[in-house]
């Protein structure tokens, strides 16, 4: 499993999905930068959850709320008295834990606030054996400062989550939209958490994206409201991302894992090579958030309910997702490798070819278009000609340097879905090869039609 990561790895930064941020100066540890064809896989990540959660729903509108916010608002949330890991250090090669990445490495599943100091003091460092120190707090904000000194008033903190921005904009979204409950609101935007220990790529990092809902509804019925989010969210991952069901599963969690401010909550995991891991959370915070704000702001966040003539803060169901983690979570299930290649342009039998299967839609690169040969002059000015006309429409990717097999492969090992081929028969007919990534197969079209025929395909997938 170990290999099959560091093949991931390779590949992403082979291909220009994803390199390590400020590398030429030695990086930063659990942050990165995503390439040509990272950004261009996170958009489209990012573009389809929006239109399923946003554009196709009456009941949820968008919002873009600052990184920075008033101090008072991670008071209020409990992320300043609340957000924190337990950290210890190894007495005799000093590297830091986390407490509870040792209890899960050790396979010791203790509730963290039960006898901690009593199992750290049992434990055994797993690089050199040693013993460790007491646990203590580590908060995981990432602090700042707004303004010209640099003084206690005028310390605040890069946000932890996209909520809070939310839960401080019900009242004007409320007022300026006209919604009534149930209704919800959804962002997409940056967090940063000060990870004692990032791991497994970018699994766990300090930045990142989420896209978080939050769903205002009735007390009474926040769980049915509950239910239906965790069914909504595992069919986008199948039905619209093409994730393979086999590698996802629920999981609820126990009274001891729920959050201060959870009802309940459930996880959508993904089955990584590292073993189950968290894509999703799905959690009935309840009113905590909203009463938290009202309670500090002195501002009123409550909901008129025109129909019941009364007033009530509204609980909400909060669907939150990485986009990293989601982006992880498609390399690893698109990858696929064919040992002794697919195609008689393998130049070895021992060759392995890399196929990167990704949904159509998700695809970073939509179209390739490849002139047979290179030295042809005018094979390669018509293959220019379709190549303006069709990155009107898609995201395409010019491709004239190696052999025509060689120039599949590329493409293959990055995911585009189609590749369209300009040879001699296209000078005399104006007709080209459509060669699908996924069958192989190829399909003589008219370069008039190609617009029409790849919208079919890559919608209708």
């Amino acid at each position: 499993m170990e290999e099959l990561m560091e093949k991931i790895l390779s590949l992403c930064k082979r291909r220009g999905f994803v390199f390590g941020a400020s590398e030429i100066y030695g990086g930063i540890q659990g942050i990165y930068d995503f390439g040509p064809l990272g950004i261009e896989l996170k958009n489209n990540i990012k573009r389809l959850w929006w239109k399923k959660i946003v554009q196709e729903r009456d009941d949820v509108v968008g919002l873009d709320s600052a990184i920075i916010q008033n101090p008072n608002v991670w008071k209020a949330s409990g992320h300043l008295e609340r957000f924190y890991d337990l950290l210890t250090e190894c007495k005799s090669c000093h590297k830091r834990f986390r407490v509870d990445h040792l209890l899960e490495e050790l396979n010791i599943w203790e509730p963290l606030n039960k006898n901690i100091d009593k199992l750290v003091e049992e434990m055994k460092c797993p690089e050199c054996g040693g013993t460790f120190t007491p646990s203590r707090k580590f908060n995981l904000m990432l602090k700042t400062f707004v303004g010209p000194l640099e003084d206690e008033s005028t310390i605040t903190y890069l946000r932890p989550e996209t909520a809070q921005g939310i839960f401080t904009n019900f009242k004007n979204v409320l007022d300026t939209q006209r919604k009534k409950i149930p209704f919800g609101i959804a962002q997409i935007g940056k967090s940063f958490r000060n990870e004692i220990t990032p791991k497994n790529f970018l699994f766990r990092t300090r930045e990142f994206e989420q896209m978080e809902l939050e769903f205002f509804v009735k007390p009474g019925e926040d769980e049915i409201w509950f239910d239906y989010w965790i069914k909504e969210r595992m069919k986008w991952y199948v039905e619209i991302l093409g994730i393979r069901k086999e590698n996802l599963r629920i999981r609820f969690h126990t009274k001891e894992e729920l959050a201060h401010y959870a009802k309940s909550s459930a996880d959508i995991e993904y089955k990584f090579p590292f073993g189950w891991g968290e894509i999703e959370g799905i959690a009935n915070r309840t009113d905590f958030d909203l009463k938290q704000h009202q309670r500090l702001s002195l501002k009123n966040l409550e909901y008129y309910d025109e129909k019941d003539k009364k007033s009530y803060i509204p609980y909400v169901i909060e669907p939150s997702c990485g986009v990293e983690r989601i982006f992880l979570a498609l390399l690893f299930d698109a990858y696929e490798e064919v040992k002794g290649g697919r195609t008689k342009t393998t130049q070895s039998k021992k060759e392995t070819e890399i196929v990167l299967k990704f949904n159509r839609q998700l695809a970073p690169i939509k179209v390739a278009i490849l002139p047979l040969v290179k030295n042809k002059e005018d094979l390669v000015k018509k293959a220019r000609d379709v190549y303006e006309i069709l990155r009107k429409h898609f995201v395409c990717q010019y491709d004239e340097v190696g052999s025509i097999g060689r120039r599949y492969r590329r493409q293959d090992e990055i995911g585009t879905p189609y590749c369209i081929t300009i040879d001699f028969d296209t000078l005399k007919d104006n007709t080209a090869t459509i060669r699908d990534r996924d069958t192989m197969e190829q399909e003589r079209v008219k370069i008039e039609d190609l617009v029409k025929i790849l919208q079919e395909k890559i919608i209708n997938d």
